[in-house]
């Protein structure tokens, strides 16, 4: 019988150019009309869970083109409803097992659509004599002419044969299109978007760009040709707010910027401000935790007492070469959260106040989010022979670097209903989890009016919203309590049952130094220790494993035994499954090769909430 355990433990903004200009389109389908607010039969006060990526590249994007994608945005949008699309590799379709609940293609803004058009013999992009490589059949010539106009873009250059802003107004007015008919109030959701590409010395700063509908969508995307920085990012959201669009932006792969995307002073290499803090918490409200390339929550480095901070880390930079990123600071979201609060109790804000997502980044319309049915990052490893024997014409070390992605992972969203209002507006507050691929459902809750029969109360989840707070939110007010935590943990319906659930902690001391430290908060199989593994039930001959071990869901209330009100503090909750077999070794189950021994056989998948601050300011 499957165990359930349930435990009572009580800017300065740089000026940019005016795009004033803005997209006149009216949305194919809403819910809203003029001051009416119509309800789909999804409609719940207390809230669904709703899961999607926003990070998905298609044949539009350069580097999903050159590397083997045959899809366009239209593909995207069917795949995520349950259809099958063309795959590129060996022409495996692609299909999901489980449709997704929304859904949006970000395709690189910069020669977005380009390279694809240098497939038509008509388009006078097909003359030019790079377009004869990009265009080439041969995997290592398409691949070295693109490493060259990425290492040039990487450097601020651009090639003026390659941006036709005509063009770039016309593949961008497509996308918008393609989400609006592609949306579905109620039942699937779309939003247009875009990546914003910066990479300065091939350091990962990238931002997807997300529009909550298409009402006063800027013409053109914003380019990391038109600046590589943050803050001229920023001055461009702002300013298409003033002609009418809602929008923010999520940073992603940390891991990949070698300590730039949290690093502590702004572009121009000035201390941060709390005018800057507004800003970018302004602009980008949640932060991708998890994908393809890599996880980051922590490193071993930064948090050497966590035992499960070396989860997936793909150790690279973005060069097309196998650089590794030297700074660990600065690249991960604990660390972040550290600083941030630290920041905060000095007045300045809090930069790093990120609600967490996962998210693919998947670049052939598919998020291979099912370890079962993984089908790779680029077209060219639709061939599951090419993902783990490497690709022809590839250098052994890039060949690796394919071996050691991660299958990417899933945003969920509490959402009132699966619309583009609500699921935007929870990205804005935050009520949002993220996990590595899992269907698994994350709530938490904090309050200084909880106790310990909090969660026996039939109402417990709409007394959870009237009395305290959910994650993404800042708890206040001590008045000489400890704040109280609910964890609500569900596992996936036909996936691995759960190993544990967890309490990131992390604080600011008496004199200024920052603390972090790990609750097991619950615990499956009657445990009470948590050095104590769960087990591993999977088989490397046909890799199955079973749910003999572990538990369906937690569901448990903690008080944090060592609060302090006077100091600053974050708490979010990770939840772990039993072990499973990695995409890797389904593959080599399938191809009938040996595992590899230099990347893992079994992965433990996992979620994230978003914290919950405390501030004796707030």
């Amino acid at each position: 019988m499957k165990k359930l355990a349930i435990l009572f433990s009580f800017l300065a903004v740089i000026a940019c150019k005016d795009d004033s200009k803005t997209i006149d389109i009216k949305e194919s389908i809403s819910t809203e009309t003029e001051n009416t607010i119509v309800r789909t039969n999804s409609y719940s006060e207390t809230k669904n869970a709703y899961f999607g990526n926003l990070h998905i590249h298609t044949s539009w994007s350069f580097d999903g083109y050159t590397n083997g994608s045959v899809t366009e945005p239209d593909d995207a949008y069917r795949w995520a409803q349950g259809e099958s699309i063309p795959g590129g590799g060996d022409g495996t379709p692609l299909k999901i097992k489980v449709p997704l609940d929304w859904y949006a293609v970000s395709d690189h803004a910069e020669y977005m659509g380009v390279f694809k058009n240098m497939e038509n013999p008509d388009n006078p992009l097909s003359k030019l004599e790079i377009a004869k490589r990009l265009t080439s059949n041969d995997q290592a010539v398409s691949f070295s002419a693109f490493a060259e106009v990425l290492d040039d873009m990487n450097k601020g250059i651009s090639d003026k044969n390659l941006s036709d802003p005509e063009l770039a107004k016309t593949m961008w007015r497509d996308i918008i299109n393609t989400a609006d008919r592609h949306n579905q109030p109620g039942k699937f959701t779309t939003f247009p978007a875009f990546e914003w590409t910066s990479a300065p010395n091939n350091r990962n700063l990238h931002r997807v760009v997300l529009f909550q509908n298409s009402k006063g969508i800027p013409e053109l995307p914003f380019s990391t040709l038109d600046s590589d920085k943050p803050e001229a990012l920023w001055a461009y959201m702002d300013n298409a707010r003033k002609n009418g669009a809602t929008l923010l932006a999520v940073p992603h792969n940390g891991n990949a910027s070698d300590g730039m995307m949290f690093e502590m002073v702004d572009s121009d290499d000035s201390r941060f401000t709390k005018a800057y803090s507004a800003t970018r918490m302004r602009n980008e409200p949640v932060y991708e935790i998890t994908q393809i390339k890599g996880t980051s929550e922590t490193h071993p480095d930064l948090s050497p007492n966590d035992e499960f901070a070396g989860f997936e880390q793909w150790d690279y930079t973005l060069s097309a070469l196998t650089e590794r990123p030297k700074n660990r600071k600065g690249s991960f979201l604990r660390q972040a959260l550290l600083d941030g609060i630290q920041l905060d109790s000095e007045g300045k804000g809090n930069p790093f106040k990120y609600g967490i997502i996962g998210d693919s980044d998947s670049h052939n319309s598919a998020a291979a989010i099912e370890e079962d049915n993984y089908t790779g990052k680029f077209g060219m490893e639709n061939n599951p022979q090419h993902r783990l024997e490497g690709v022809p014409g590839f250098p052994e070390a890039n060949n690796q670097q394919i071996r050691e992605f991660g299958s990417g992972g899933l945003a969920g969203i509490w959402a009132k209903e699966n619309t583009r209002e609500e699921i935007y507006n929870a990205m804005l507050k935050k009520e949002t989890f993220g996990t590595s691929g899992t269907r698994m459902k994350v709530r938490f809750f904090g309050s200084f009016n909880f106790d310990a029969t909090s969660i026996m109360k039939d109402n417990w989840l709409e007394n959870a919203y009237a009395i305290g707070v959910p994650m993404g939110s800042n708890l206040s007010n001590a008045n000489g309590k400890s704040p109280t935590f609910i964890v609500h943990a569900i596992k996936e319906v036909d996936g691995a049952n759960l190993d544990r659930a967890q309490i990131i902690k992390g604080w600011v001391g008496a004199n200024g130094e920052t603390h972090e430290k790990i609750y097991d908060v619950a615990l499956s199989d009657n445990r009470t220790d948590g050095a104590t593994a769960v087990g591993n039930t999977v088989d490397l001959k046909t890799a199955k494993y079973t749910n003999d071990i572990g538990a369906v869901q937690f569901f448990t209330s903690w008080t944090d035994p060592e609060f302090d009100a006077t100091q600053n503090a974050f708490y979010y909750v990770r939840v772990l499954e039993i072990p499973t077999p990695r995409w890797s070794t389904y593959d080599a189950i399938t191809l009938g090769i040996p595992i590899r021994n230099d990347i893992p056989a079994t992965i433990q998948e996992r979620g994230w909430s978003s914290p919950i601050w405390y501030s004796p300011n707030y």
